[in-house]
């Protein structure tokens, strides 16, 4: 499953700064060169329990999730209300979640474009940015459907007519400042099928990213995250802070240069690890893990999958030829030691095409093509 968070924020806003961070790509800062311009890079997820697995079955690789961060040229107040470019909406469009960057420090010799650093003032920007591309969307979409539902008849005329009231609706949430993401679960599933296409970019689950100073960190930045999530934080909404400075710094030392610095500034896990993580579970995805001589794995699925449909994410025959699916939870493994204990506890399970898969499931498919 290839996932794609996008990265988006004002000018001046350290995006690319935290893409570097996030990535520990070293891309050129201080701007794009034209708003068209797009960065990409995959991630490996941190997950502890893919490490103890590994120390566990001793494979000859370990394999961790991954997703992708896409950098985008900075938006700017009123660049939606006069249409951002294809190529720009396009690389928005195309990411199944948004990462907002927004700037909490302060850096004389680099002025705030507003001429004064006002994270909330920052979201409450982008918000509105993203709403009025989503609103020129549904508005052109309701434009061209009143003039075509008149050449219809039959079902045809129908599932326009359906796609039309839809439409009104999103543009009366969109008016009332309502982000489509907080719309969708009340939607029947036709609708909700019908708004997936149009990727409208309220409707993504989205990550605000407070950029701090290395002199925030601490008390200032767990003040700024509070302040924000009081304002910000809805159903598909998360609110985190790092200092990209800092995280970008860390992402091009070793492994035990990295734990020295982080130990000198009295931290215990870098700020780039735990963002990943929770770009992770914002998209409502979990891994299950394979594991054996050659390899440990994770392989990545939505929340609420089932395990003819997780055999998929490995191979479509073993999902096609699915027998049953041998199942042991992870808390399960980690307290027997090996395979052969939890099967001597009766923790070793066979189930069948609808389990549901849980997060961190240890699973061996067995079928037959």
């Amino acid at each position: 499953m290839t996932t794609k968070l996008v990265i988006v924020g004002l000018p001046g806003s350290g995006k690319t700064t935290v893409f570097n961070a996030l990535t520990q790509s070293d891309v050129a800062t201080g701007g794009f060169s034209g708003q068209d311009e797009a960065h990409v890079a995959v991630v490996k997820v941190p997950d502890e329990r893919l490490d103890l697995l590994t120390e566990m079955f001793n494979p000859q690789r370990k394999v961790p999730a991954d997703i992708h961060y896409v950098d985008v040229g900075g938006l700017s107040k009123g660049m939606a209300e006069k249409g951002l470019s294809g190529q720009l909406l396009g690389n928005l469009s195309q990411g199944d979640a948004l990462v907002h960057v927004v700037r909490a420090f302060e850096d004389d010799n680099l002025p705030h474009p507003d001429g004064s650093v006002d994270a909330v003032r920052d979201i409450e920007t982008i918000n509105l940015e993203l709403m009025f591309s989503d609103l020129g969307i549904v508005e052109k979409r309701i434009e061209r459907l009143t003039a075509q539902i008149p050449k219809f008849k039959g079902t045809e005329r129908e599932v326009n007519e359906r796609e039309l009231a839809l439409m009104h609706l999103l543009k009366e949430k969109l008016e009332a400042d309502i982000p489509l993401r907080e719309v969708v679960g009340d939607l029947e599933p036709e609708d909700q099928k019908t708004l997936r296409g149009f990727a409208l970019l309220t409707s993504k689950p989205l990550l605000i990213l407070l950029n701090v100073s290395e002199s925030q960190l601490g008390e200032e930045s767990a003040a700024l995250v509070e302040r924000a999530r009081d304002q910000f934080a809805r159903p598909g909404v998360e609110v985190d802070a790092l200092c990209g400075q800092i995280e970008m710094e860390i992402g091009q030392l070793s492994d035990e240069d990295a734990a020295v610095f982080l130990a000198d500034l009295g931290i215990d896990e870098s700020s780039r690890a735990r963002v990943i993580r929770l770009s992770f579970g914002l998209l409502g995805l979990i891994p299950f893990f394979t594991v054996g001589p050659d390899e440990c794995r994770a392989w990545t699925i939505t929340r609420g999958t089932v395990a003819v449909d997780a055999a998929a994410e490995i191979h479509t025959d073993i999902s096609r030829g699915f027998i049953r699916a041998e199942v042991v939870s992870y808390d399960d493994m980690i307290a027997a030691g090996s395979m052969a204990e939890v099967k001597k506890a009766g923790k070793f399970r066979r189930e069948g095409k609808t389990y549901v898969v849980e997060s961190g499931d240890i699973i061996n498919y067995l079928f037959n093509v």
